[in-house]
């Protein structure tokens, strides 16, 4: 790992290479020593944990320099955009705690600005109206190394190119019978500059232009020039976007040919983009999935969208903390999942109450505690936080534990319960196994313990001390919930990278398990959703909203163990 991909943290991202360019700029006075960023998402998707990332970057440079982000939609492509998208996008910014600057900008705003652009374009000679179909297209462009070949219809005069561009926009044509392409060079070793189309015809209402447009810019003709039209000093962009940098420094060289130099002319720079194993991060096939009914939706747990990470119980103040620690790198790199599954686990101890749930619960008889009688255990809600106090659980003579905490046979350093072993119950007794029985499958049905009177936790027989410690719920008091258990959506760190093979193959058959005969405290009754705990040894788990008044369905957000800091 080189020195610019090692993670940063805290203050030291205000180091990184973005910053520091910034800093340069700002020392030369460019831009008026003015800088402006903005997020700018195309509505065609939920945002995942990559854009996460980017919009802690935008809106941190922003707040950094004291300055403001503007959100922008470009919404170029009327055919995949949704207002669903739009609301979503708007959602997870501010639940992620960021707000943009005044009412969010859209593409579509700039409509008339850049089909005049492209007039202007056309009448300098830049740009000109072709017939080829897109296969067309693809086939005289060449490669890398082989020169491409100028299109038949690419030296038709200013005058037929602004009648059909005029046409065009009139509605006068089917969808792929005419493109405007701009004019710069079929033999550019970027093939990005090899004629590229500007604007296509598509007989679809726009979301805010309605029926207005049958002509729509592509993204390469819109992108910089927005950045450009709202005054953008810094466009922070992904790598793959290096490669467009001289096509949308050669539009806006073209537009402003003959034009007084302008107060600000927009940076772009680019960092290296989240890569996450066990994790696509491709809108597509994200889509692909939730059209397939592979997920539930866009908001699934499992999903790296935002909206899937706040449902399953991540925290806005978790994802932060991931894109502080990945930092920012030049280079494509993997970021192992397992960080990000450290930063919730680090902000939830810090924040969750401890709770008790039995998620496989197996009854067990305390023979010597008087039938009818209940007892006040008092239970710390969070040794990580004195201020959040404490409770008071019901015990009595029947209880629930975890089925996989009591073994007929046990192997050695089995610290949980056994015939003949002794264990403490949280906050309660200690108590001993005399016995069990099983039912006609050979399955554990009932467990018979006696219980130590002088051994409750908090009197002086507290201090006696043995090896295991058992969470429990009261039969009498248990209420039922719904556990969804969920494990990673791919079996492997890499689903999207190999050749010839769908991702989909690599979909992990056990990423959800339900569980429907969990047995609860009576104080999570009436949990609201997206409240979060901790299941005493079990993990982290979130309130999902399909709960139902007396019925809670509890998301497994991740488990107590931590194998990121391991690895370290």
């Amino acid at each position: 790992m080189s020195k610019e991909e090692v993670p940063l943290s805290g203050e030291e991202i205000k180091t990184n290479f973005i910053y520091q360019e910034i800093d340069k700029d700002l020392a030369e006075g460019r831009n008026g020593g003015k800088v402006l960023t903005r997020f700018p998402p195309e509505p065609n998707g939920y945002l995942h944990i990559g854009h996460a990332k980017s919009i802690c970057l935008n809106f941190g440079i922003a707040k950094h320099y004291n300055s403001v982000c503007n959100l922008r939609f470009d919404d170029t492509n009327p055919i995949k955009e949704e207002v669903e998208y739009i609301d979503s996008i708007q959602e997870d910014i501010q639940w992620l705690g960021f707000q943009w600057d005044g009412e969010p900008k859209y593409a579509s705003d700039y409509f008339e600005q850049l089909y005049q652009w492209a007039v202007g374009l056309i009448k300098k000679g830049y740009a000109y109206v072709c017939d080829l179909t897109a296969e067309q297209i693809a086939a005289q462009k060449g490669s890398p190394t082989i020169p491409g070949e100028n299109s038949p219809y690419r030296n038709r005069s200013v005058e037929e190119n602004l009648e059909l561009f005029e046409r065009m926009k009139n509605g006068e044509f089917k969808e792929g019978e005419k493109i405007l392409r701009a004019k710069i060079d079929m033999a550019s070793p970027n093939m990005h500059m090899r004629d590229p189309i500007m604007y296509r015809i598509i007989h679809s209402d726009h979301h805010r232009t309605g029926n207005k447009w049958c002509i729509y810019p592509m993204y390469d003709f819109t992108h910089g020039q927005s950045d450009f039209i709202e005054g953008i000093t810094h466009s922070i962009c992904t790598l793959e976007f290096e490669v467009h940098r001289p096509l949308y420094n050669w539009f806006l060289d073209k537009i402003l040919e003959g034009e007084p130099t302008p107060a600000v002319r927009t940076r772009q720079i680019e960092f290296a983009r989240l890569n996450l194993n066990y994790t696509i991060m491709s809108k597509r096939k994200l889509l692909e999935l939730v059209q397939k009914g592979i997920v539930s939706g866009w908001n699934d747990p499992r999903m790296p969208t935002i909206s899937g990470l706040r449902r399953r119980g991540y925290t806005p103040e978790s994802i932060r903390m991931f894109a502080d620690k990945v930092g920012v790198a030049r280079r494509d790199n993997v970021i192992d999942i397992a960080l990000l599954e450290y930063c919730v686990r680090e902000d939830l101890n810090k924040k969750a109450m401890r709770v008790n749930a039995v998620l496989d619960p197996v009854k067990l008889i305390i023979s010597n505690y008087p039938e009818g009688k209940v007892e006040m255990m008092e239970t710390v809600n969070n040794p990580e936080d004195e201020s959040m106090g404490s409770r008071s659980i019901p015990f009595s003579r029947e209880i629930y534990i975890e089925r996989d905490d009591f073994m007929e046979n046990p192997p050695k350093k089995f610290f949980r319960l056994a015939p003949g072993s002794e264990v403490r119950l949280k906050s309660a007794y200690i108590i001993k196994c005399e016995d069990f029985k099983k039912d006609a499958e050979g399955k554990i049905s009932e467990i018979y313990c006696s219980y130590d009177p002088d051994s409750r936790s908090g009197s002086g027989g507290s201090e006696r001390k043995v090896k295991g410690t058992l969470h429990w719920v009261s039969a009498a008091h248990a209420i039922d919930a719904e556990v969804r258990l969920y494990d990673r959506l791919f079996l492997d760190d890499e689903p999207d990278g190999h050749k010839d093979v769908d991702f989909k193959e690599f979909i992990n058959p056990n990423s959800l398990s339900i569980l429907n005969n969990c047995k609860m405290e009576p104080m999570l009754a009436n949990v609201q959703p997206l409240e979060k705990f901790q299941f005493q040894r079990l993990g982290y788990f979130s309130v999902d909203p399909d709960s139902k008044e007396g019925k809670p369905v509890f998301n497994r957000t991740v488990g107590l163990r931590d194998s990121w800091t391991k690895k370290q």
